[in-house]
């Protein structure tokens, strides 16, 4: 009969056992991603109509959708702060419009606690058309119907894109509760 080393069986449970993730990593990953995300549209393309969607926006929906009470309410305000000083926007449209958003997250949320991924989204998917739309009224520029027709693709861009953000956001949430490892 072969025996097992005890020292040997405890050191492939001791990886598990006892350990917590890094604070600072379960604190700071939503919001870096956020402010990436917002960073990413500017740094990739420079012209005079943004073909992409607001990508901070689509991963704010993300974090609030996929991981509901991770983001407080009032986080809106200072990530649409830091969207409005790098996209261009007039300062205080993402703040008030990313407010919207998650108060309006919140609502619904408080009348339909039973959530499923087709309902969210659906909600996101609203939620990211209303925004585009209200950027583009708050962005000064005249909204003719040829300068809308070319700008809807970005809002359908937005709502197809909701799948693949909430599943990297899923992937993301697991680095940020992943464990720490023990150092010997």
């Amino acid at each position: 009969m072969e025996r097992i080393d005890p020292r040997a069986r405890s050191d492939i449970y001791g990886l598990r056992i006892n350990r917590a993730p890094y604070a600072w990593r379960v604190r700071s990953v939503p919001y870096v991603t956020i402010m990436l995300g917002s960073l990413l549209p500017v740094l990739l393309i420079a012209d005079l109509m943004p073909l992409f969607p607001s990508l901070g926006f689509l991963l704010l929906l993300g974090w609030r959708m996929v991981r509901p009470g991770l983001l407080p309410l009032w986080a809106g305000a200072p990530l649409g702060a830091f969207d409005d000083l790098v996209s261009g926007q007039p300062f205080g449209s993402a703040i008030l419009l990313w407010s919207l958003a998650m108060i309006v997250i919140e609502l619904i949320e408080t009348r339909f606690p039973w959530r499923g991924f087709w309902q969210d989204w659906f909600t996101a998917g609203v939620i990211a058309v209303s925004y585009w739309f209200a950027a583009l009224l708050v962005s000064g520029a005249s909204v003719t119907p040829e300068m809308f027709i070319v700008a809807l693709p970005q809002a359908l861009l937005s709502v197809m894109l909701y799948p693949i953000i909430a599943r990297m956001v899923a992937g993301l949430d697991r680095f940020r509760l992943a464990r720490a490892r023990k150092i010997d």
